[in-house]
């Protein structure tokens, strides 16, 4: 039997942090906490929001979501970089000002050094658990985006696309995104 040392938060606890410009997530009920993001990265985001506003103006099969509260759980509440949530999912899944379920995919922009092990492994595992069919996560430093396709209840790696790759989805039917294009500063 596993003990934990430390008191277990819930998503309600999140209402009680500073309103700093910090980033509070609680998964499994371990606060975590990261700084706000860095230009580059708000960059980024910036460019591949961009990125898919254009591919949703032409195909209008659901929303893309920057920065959007979503809450699996009583012990899960988190704040992803970008989401994509297809009509149906987004009907399901919106209540009030928060996502309360699985979007289609969550993009995370990776921070330099050890900040992003949560994305690496917490994260990943709570959107496996979850039902997160998508999984990108995205590498400013080397110019990188890892796509995961959920098989079963994990993550598998099923792409890695660099700056003179073609970034696609099979989420997102004729969805072409140059990856260098993403990372244009």
């Amino acid at each position: 039997m596993t003990s934990r040392p430390e008191p277990i938060l819930l998503v309600s606890d999140l209402d009680l942090m500073p309103d700093d410009t910090n980033r509070y997530e609680v998964i499994d009920g371990e606060l975590f906490v990261s700084k706000a993001p860095s230009i580059e990265h708000q960059i980024v985001s910036s460019n591949l929001n961009a990125e898919f506003v254009l591919y949703l103006r032409a195909n209008p099969i659901g929303k893309v979501v920057p920065t959007p509260g979503i809450v699996f759980g009583e012990i899960d509440g988190v704040i992803p970089d970008l989401v994509f949530v297809s009509n149906s999912t987004l009907e399901r899944i919106r209540t009030g000002p928060r996502l309360t379920g699985a979007p289609d995919l969550i993009v995370e922009i990776l921070s330099p050094g050890p900040d992003n092990q949560s994305d690496r492994v917490a994260k990943m595992h709570l959107y496996a658990k979850f039902g997160v069919r998508e999984y990108w996560l995205v590498d400013p430093q080397s110019c990188v985006v890892e796509v995961h396709t959920l098989e079963g209840n994990c993550f598998r790696k099923t792409g890695t696309f660099s700056d003179k790759d073609e970034l696609t989805s099979d989420l997102l039917p004729a969805f072409r995104c140059k990856v260098s294009s993403i990372f244009a500063v």
